[in-house]
């Protein structure tokens, strides 16, 4: 009798339960599931893993839930070191009085470098493999995300004024398309354009800007119908609401990623149901900036794609998606008076499956199954705080902290072993924002004694 030797791989993890994260597959218990060159095997029972595979190292944990690295669908890393700048005020003030008089100060490629490192610390402590960033330096905050390892959507930043990266909307356009050659097919990096805000992008740059994305196939990212005021502008000023605007203008559709979203009425839902247009919901900051309340019950319903970013920490002030997305289910239950209106399994979806499918990355991540990259993080729910577990999702959802986060792997690479960020230099982070800090502080009162 002969025997086939199962394959060799890398790394077995067995877990006491796994969260695929698939439409195909419910929560299992007492799984494993293979990590080998990047990718993932499996899942099976824990006692049939050794016949599909033989690993060089196997893991066991029998407290832990494994489930996809979360995706942040939205993001302005950079402004990490502006953090607690400016708050409690509403959007307009904030940007126009605090925001964006403190960049035209203080932003350099270094300040988004830096801010974006400090950033990426805390993300991948808290669960986070892939995020969306958009903000002012995208050349050194790509060689920031190639040294720390993660996955991002760098969306340039477009806008009508000048900015620290560009002269106007149209060299944007041009800068975008030169950052393509250097990236093209690059592992953990894929472009995007970031329109800022239809408030912010005249008629001609629209137009401009659809011109670039039929030809160069980039997605888009925007902040859209952010505040009610947002909307009453675009009324004013072109006599329509800005979604219907950015629809005519020949944007939207599967490739474009709509922020926010807070402001809706039917036609706006059936703009984006017809479209297939996705949309990001940011609870946190929206509800710190007083902006509203974006509808994901209802935009689910439609068939709307619904993911989960946290915005930058300037405006929610921290980068935690399990905090976030708790957010989200519970004000999902106020917002339609139903405590059925976003279940814990959905916002799970919405930080996973879903962003993946919102990025344009679905085919590859946001789910645990054969094949796809091995992005995935393991939590421990023994903790008093989550005992006893009746049902993983609902523990990870409503009463985990990010800090029971394990470990992180991202494309099959350990970044977070027990609890410990891996070849990240805590100290010097810490003494980087402290000297930020003093600086920004120091320059804010020499302005206020003049």
């Amino acid at each position: 009798m002969s025997f086939i030797t199962p394959p060799e791989v890398e790394l077995l993890i067995e877990a006491r339960w796994i969260l695929p994260m698939s439409e195909e597959l419910p929560v299992l218990e007492k799984h494993a599931i293979a990590i080998d060159a990047g990718r993932l095997f499996g899942p099976w029972p824990v006692e049939e893993a050794h016949r599909h595979v033989s690993p060089k190292q196997t893991l066991r944990m029998e407290h832990h839930a494994l489930l996809p690295g979360l995706i942040n669908a939205h993001n302005h890393a950079g402004m990490s070191l502006m953090r607690g700048y400016a708050d409690d005020l509403p959007l307009m003030t904030w940007l126009n009085e605090h925001i964006w008089p403190a960049e035209a100060r203080h932003v350099t490629p270094d300040f988004v470098a830096d801010g974006t490192r400090l950033a990426m610390a805390e993300m991948l402590r808290s669960g986070t493999t892939t995020f969306a960033d958009m903000y002012l330096a995208p050349e050194p905050v790509a060689e920031a995300v190639e040294r720390f390892g993660m996955r991002t959507q760098l969306c340039t930043p477009l806008i009508d004024f000048p900015t620290p990266w560009s002269a106007d909307f149209h060299t944007g356009l041009r800068q975008t398309e030169s950052l393509i050659e250097r990236y093209h097919d690059h592992p953990t990096i894929s472009l995007a354009f970031g329109p800022h805000a239809p408030y912010t992008v005249g008629d001609d740059s629209l137009a401009g800007l659809v011109e670039a994305r039929n030809r160069l196939g980039l997605p888009i990212q925007m902040h859209v119908h952010e505040t009610a005021d947002e909307v009453e502008q675009g009324l004013a000023r072109h006599g329509k609401r800005p979604l219907r605007r950015l629809y005519e203008a020949g944007l939207l559709g599967p490739d474009f990623q709509a922020v926010h979203v807070t402001q809706v009425d039917d036609e706006d839902v059936a703009i984006l149901r017809d479209s297939g247009t996705h949309v990001i919901h940011c609870p946190q900051s929206n509800l710190k900036l007083a902006s509203g309340f974006c509808p994901v019950a209802r935009l689910q319903a439609a068939g709307i794609n619904v993911a989960l970013g946290t915005d930058g920490a300037a405006s929610n002030n921290d980068l935690d998606m399990f905090d976030e997305l708790k957010s989200a289910a519970l004000l999902a239950k106020a917002v339609h008076g139903d405590a059925a209106a976003l279940p814990a399994m959905a916002a799970l979806a919405m930080a996973t499956r879903d962003g993946a499918k919102a990025l344009g990355m679905a085919h590859r991540r946001g789910q645990l199954i054969e094949g796809y990259d091995a992005d995935l993080i393991a939590v421990d729910l023994d903790a008093i705080n989550t005992l006893p577990v009746h049902h993983p999702a609902s523990a990870i959802v409503y009463a985990m902290h990010s800090r029971q986060v394990s470990h992180v792997w991202i494309n099959g690479k350990l970044r977070v072993d027990e609890g410990r960020l891996i070849d990240i230099d805590i100290t010097q982070l810490k003494h980087m924002a402290h000297a930020y800090q003093q600086s920004m502080a120091s320059t804010a009162q020499s302005r206020e004694t003049r």
